[in-house]
């Protein structure tokens, strides 16, 4: 995000509330299920001989957001510490 003045800046969040870190945590389990059963697909796809490349991209692709989502969230449930 620029500022004012042309100069990068970060919007502070708030810390989250035990109601957001609920749903944060519900989400997060959800998203790590997803990304736990692509492993087992894509892994499985691999091995197997004439499979469509394409789609196995696909699914590679989708892990990998998988795998950013999760981490925010992961980064949204600990605070940040000021030095």
């Amino acid at each position: 995000m620029t500022g004012p003045y042309g100069v990068l800046s970060r919007v502070i969040e708030s810390p989250p509330t035990e109601e957001e870190k609920a749903q944060i945590r519900m989400r997060l389990q959800a998203l790590e299920v997803e990304h736990h059963d692509l492993d087992d697909v894509i892994g499985r796809l691999v091995v197997e001989p004439g499979q469509d490349r394409l789609q196995l991209q696909r699914l590679k692709k989708r892990k990998l957001l998988l795998k950013d989502q999760i981490q925010r969230l992961r980064a949204r449930l600990i605070p940040d510490i000021i030095a």
